[in-house]
């Protein structure tokens, strides 16, 4: 709307609404005048943060509400996590005892045991102790045994090179 349009309507905007009337200018001529002017102006300021104490002291209150749910959290999530600690060193303390117990039943050896049982978990423990038996045993049945020891072999055609052989240093150191 134009002021043009303005005027015509009576100074009436689009909402049907008369806006106030501003108050007539004074000049200040004295300090009280100025005090009072920054006064008035100094309460209303005043006026738009009356409520800031009571929403810094509920803001306040809201950050205390939040440690403390916030240390809660901590808390269950650190028990959380101690308990998983604790369920994961389970099948280790299971596995542990398993192999001292076949290590015992079976008579390994300390050394082989370390080398060879290294499994957390106990089903890839068994396997591994029956593999480790399995290699044993098969130790067992062919021994210590070198199949041709004590036997001299024994050579078709070397009779006639080694009596070529005798013949021919043996003439050679008689002259």
């Amino acid at each position: 709307m134009t002021e043009q349009q303005g005027a015509q309507n009576g100074g009436q905007q689009q909402g049907g609404e008369t806006p106030p009337e501003p108050k007539p200018f004074t000049p200040i001529t004295s300090q009280d005048d100025l005090n009072r002017v920054i006064a008035d102006r100094v309460q209303r300021e005043r006026g738009k943060f009356a409520d800031y104490n009571d929403l810094k002291a509920k803001a306040s209150r809201l950050d205390e509400i939040e440690q403390a749910n916030k240390s809660e959290i901590e808390k269950a999530n650190d028990r959380v996590a101690k308990a998983e600690s604790e369920a994961a060193k389970v099948p280790g303390l299971v596995a542990g005892q398993l192999r001292e117990h076949l290590v015992k039943l079976h008579q390994i050896e300390a050394d082989d045991a370390e080398l060879f049982l290294t499994a957390t978990d106990p089903e890839l423990l068994l396997k591994q102790v029956d593999r480790l038996l399995a290699q044993g045993s098969q130790r067992k049945k062919t021994g210590n045994h070198v199949p041709r020891e004590g036997t001299t072999p024994t050579s078709s055609g070397g009779n006639d090179m080694r009596s070529f052989t005798n013949d021919l240093f043996g003439r050679a150191l008689q002259e």
